[in-house]
């Protein structure tokens, strides 16, 4: 080989040797941009993945926390219901549009109002009972709170119901009105005990101022008629005998109102003990039924077994002298006398109502407000004293009597007594 072809083969060994380093260089770029490539794909991958469970995470934790707050509104919510409901004291809420936005169950049966109204003003719901709907209405008007205010409403027939009221008003958080939040309670039992205590001491000071003015009486009676007694008939003028005989009987009655007058004032002593109320009243009604049966009349008992705590004599002549008055009122009228008596016991105001019923002419009410009192009476030969002795035994065992007249003629008296424990 000549020298020209050693270096052709000497320059053609060289260039492929550099086109084979630039070949190799070159496919090591491409791999290491490919690596580099897989690698910042997967590191995005990475980072969206992770952002989308944080998501995911705090997605659930504020769905747990709303569910959370969800039920505990809910439960608040419900116990608020809760406790309106079983307020023993009547709630009413009113709007500052005079809506009503609340009255819980107790309310509304204090009040005698139906469940469910048409109407929701406050004017509307109060139609039978205008002293509440007044005090509402004046706590809107001027802005000021309504304390310790106390009406009588008359939404039960047979007792009329005391209410002492306080009405305060609602404001939000700038002090702007609201409505006005109202509650009653029922102040019937404290009142009638203030009545009891106060005719108590009433016929407490009538006794001691009287009692001894009715013991003069009495002696002075007992002179005259026991020389009315010596005086001997056959020995006087015929013309005389008429005169004796008045004296006579009026010194007995007198001498029977004077009786019945200490038996009044004298301090009730009471002798305890377990008693059935409808066992004395059937003993009261035995004692007038031959006389209602001897003028075309009856006497009927109806109630049910009822056992208080009292002197058995006292309130035996109780009812007997409002059985004896039921009677004596048909005679008078000139009516056949049916009489009933009832015994019911309420065992929600533990106590037994026991009521006489006549069907006389009934009773004034200008009278009826007074009936009670001593010596006044509608009676032509009456002393008076026979339903005031009723009111007195009858406060003495803590209980009451009232008058009423009845829709179809007569009278209604009922006695209120305390159930034995």
């Amino acid at each position: 080989m000549t020298p020209n072809v050693y270096l052709l083969l000497g320059l053609t060994t060289l260039v492929g040797a550099v086109a084979g380093t630039l070949a190799f260089t070159v496919l090591r770029a491409f791999a290491a941009a490919r690596d580099m490539a897989r690698s910042g794909r997967d590191k995005t991958g990475g980072e969206t993945a992770l952002m989308t469970a944080a998501m995911q995470e705090a997605m659930t934790r504020l769905k747990q926390r709303e569910q959370a707050l969800a039920a505990r509104a809910e439960a608040s919510e419900r116990l608020s219901d809760e406790i309106i409901a079983s307020l023993t004291s009547g709630l009413l809420v009113v709007g500052h549009d005079r809506q009503v936005q609340a009255l819980n169950p107790f309310g509304r049966k204090l009040l005698g109002l139906p469940e469910a109204e048409s109407s929701r003003l406050v004017g509307d719901v109060l139609l039978t009972v205008p002293p509440l709907a007044a005090v509402i209405q004046e706590c809107l008007d001027t802005g000021q709170p309504v304390r310790r205010r106390t009406f009588r409403i008359d939404t039960n027939p047979e007792r009329p119901t005391h209410l002492g009221v306080t009405v305060s008003p609602i404001r939000d958080a700038e002090g702007a009105p609201r409505g006005a939040i109202c509650l009653f309670g029922d102040l019937t039992d404290i009142v009638e005990l203030e009545e009891q205590l106060r005719l108590k001491d009433s016929l407490a000071q009538l006794g001691e101022l009287t009692a001894g003015i009715a013991h003069e009486f009495r002696n002075g009676l007992a002179t005259i008629h026991g020389y009315a007694r010596l005086l001997d008939l056959d020995r006087l003028p015929g013309d005389t005998h008429a005169y004796v005989k008045g004296i006579r009987e009026e010194t007995d009655s007198l001498g029977a109102v004077v009786r019945n007058f200490l038996t009044f004032a004298r301090p009730a002593e009471l002798v305890l003990g377990t008693v059935d109320a409808l066992a004395l009243v059937g003993r009261a009604a035995d004692e007038i039924r031959p006389d209602a049966v001897a003028r075309g009349g009856s006497v009927t008992v109806e109630g049910e077994r009822a056992l208080v705590q009292g002197d058995e004599v006292l309130l035996r002549q109780s009812f007997s002298n409002l059985c004896r008055n039921a009677l004596e009122a048909c005679v008078e009228g000139g009516v056949q006398p049916h009489i009933l008596i009832e015994c019911i016991r309420d065992p929600a105001q533990h106590v037994v109502r026991v009521a006489v019923v006549d069907n006389g002419p009934g009773i004034d009410p200008a009278i009826a407000k007074r009936v009670f009192r001593p010596f006044v009476t509608t009676r032509a030969h009456g002393t008076g004293l026979g339903l005031a002795l009723v009111q007195k035994i009858v406060v003495t065992h803590n209980g009451r009597v009232t008058v009423q007249p009845e829709p179809g003629g007569g009278t209604r008296f009922t006695v209120v007594l305390p159930l034995a424990e």
